[in-house]
């Protein structure tokens, strides 16, 4: 018998504390939370409070993301864009990510979470 047989593989019910799978963990909210982190430079608030994040979508290890901007000539959108790629990408397990720019429906400040527009007075 070889020490292959006698070692049980990572996955095996056996080896309950063997780390599972990284990418069988991603969630939606995983991926919300990390989007928490990508600020309009702007208003200094997180894009998923302003209501920039449309929608987030996971297809196996790939995520993929619809969002705004404020306006359509919004100087920091490729900063926020890139910022929403990259903080994507650090999620462990990650594989592809895109970033799908929409304008339908076109970004009111009526998007933004209604405690953060208290917060700004809207």
């Amino acid at each position: 018998m070889s020490n292959d047989e006698l070692i049980p593989p990572a996955s095996s019910p056996s080896n309950p504390a063997a780390p599972s799978d990284p990418a069988e963990e991603l969630t939606l909210e995983q991926a919300r939370l990390a989007l928490r982190k990508v600020k309009d430079p702007d208003l200094g608030l997180n894009i998923v409070d302003l209501g920039l994040v449309y929608d987030v979508r996971l297809e196996g290890v790939d995520v993929e993301v619809d969002m705004s901007l404020t306006s359509p000539g919004c100087p920091s959108g490729p900063e926020i864009m890139g910022d929403a790629e990259r903080v994507l990408k650090t999620l462990p397990g990650v594989g592809t990510v895109t970033i799908n720019l929409v304008w339908s429906p076109f970004w009111t400040p009526d998007r933004i979470e209604p405690r953060v527009r208290a917060y700004m007075g809207l």
